[in-house]
């Protein structure tokens, strides 16, 4: 089966996906990366209505875009097509396309959910999302189902080879020396800030923290909260560097429902001990207390950073234990090639010939 791949990223980070994407394929599977980020800013398309707006004023930059995954479908044969990161095909467009499975891989959730997931799921056969919470009411996959989808499936963000040391093995994750106690390397997120300065204060050098923000964002967080420093961005193998140093990461999501962000991944998978927020899902993705630990509140979470700080044997446990499980499970190709075993599922439930 030969399916397309969607995506939206830029520069190395592009280049990284499409290298593993390809190299996902197998034997069963062919994959072949589309970066549809290559074609049009999405910030022009961030939301169903801005997409709409769009594709009514018929946009050159958007057409350009449509002309050229129209070229790769007609050039690789593909069986299907998986749509993520940022969707930029409007609903009346995918209408026009045929002979093709449509999955839509819904990222951003639950916090997105109304803005990319649910008003285009008419247009899809199939759809896959990360987050498995969703609200108190429900959870995501439950949500989909009450939209009206019949194909739905949770699939792991997963992490890229290139976002870890894959050199390294279960023998030797844990050996060389971790002189960082405490890392967090994160976006500008309003409702994380006030946590993450009150960490700092008390953590002071011992808690490396690094962030995608612009200067405007750091002049907010040090007036807002007293100034409890510049938080500078870093390169993809510089987090590797800094993840590979560190003994504990902390987790922050969306809210309490949004468990499924790709440090969820990356910390364990560079050997570091995770301690997360949205405790009651943690063990949709990890065993609690086995492979991670989970946390309900600031003063929970400064509890277990001090107690495996100072228990390293416990410590490097679940290090250990959280690294193999993203080694056996959570790796892109293996999740990738789970999700053309999920597509074959799904056009059979519902009777889909290639």
């Amino acid at each position: 089966m030969k399916i397309v791949y969607s995506f939206n990223k830029s520069g190395y980070e592009a280049e990284c996906w499409e290298r593993e994407i390809r190299r996902a394929s197998d034997g069963d599977y062919t994959f072949i990366p589309f970066n549809h980020g290559a074609y049009l800013d999405p910030i022009h398309y961030v939301d169903a209505v801005t997409l709409d707006r769009l594709y009514q004023s018929q946009h050159s930059g958007l057409h350009e875009l449509y002309r050229s995954f129209q070229a790769c479908l007609k050039e690789s044969k593909a069986d299907a097509v998986i749509v993520t990161n940022a969707p930029p095909y409007h609903p009346d467009f995918l209408r026009k396309i045929s002979g093709v499975y449509k999955v839509l891989y819904s990222g951003d959730d639950p916090g997105a959910t109304y803005m990319r997931n649910i008003p285009y799921l008419h247009a899809y056969q199939h759809v896959m999302y990360m987050a498995p919470g969703y609200s108190t009411d429900m959870d995501l996959g439950e949500k989909m189902h009450y939209c009206g989808m019949i194909n739905v499936d949770w699939v792991p963000i997963s992490v890229f080879d290139f976002e870890y040391d894959s050199s390294k093995i279960a023998n030797d994750i844990l050996e060389h020396h971790r002189d960082i106690d405490v890392i967090y390397v994160g976006g500008f997120f309003r409702q994380k800030l006030r946590l993450l300065a009150q960490l700092k204060k008390i953590f002071g050098s011992r808690l490396c923290m690094h962030g995608f923000f612009q200067t405007k964002h750091n002049i907010y967080y040090n007036i807002k909260y007293g100034f409890p420093g510049w938080m500078r961005p870093v390169s993809y193998q510089q987090r590797v560097n800094l993840y590979q140093r560190a003994k504990i990461g902390f987790n922050i999501h969306w809210n309490e429902h949004g468990l499924g962000n790709q440090r969820l991944y990356h910390l364990p998978a560079n050997g570091v001990m995770q301690i997360c927020d949205c405790p009651d899902l943690l063990g949709n993705v990890f065993e609690p207390g086995v492979e991670i630990e989970g946390y309900a509140s600031e003063s929970e979470l400064i509890e277990k950073l001090n107690y495996y700080l100072n228990n390293d044997d416990k410590r490097q446990e679940l290090a250990l234990n959280g690294y193999k499980k993203v080694i056996q499970r959570y790796r892109f190709s293996t999740v990738t090639r789970g999700i053309g075993d999920l597509i074959k599922s799904g056009m059979l439930r519902i009777n889909y010939s290639i």
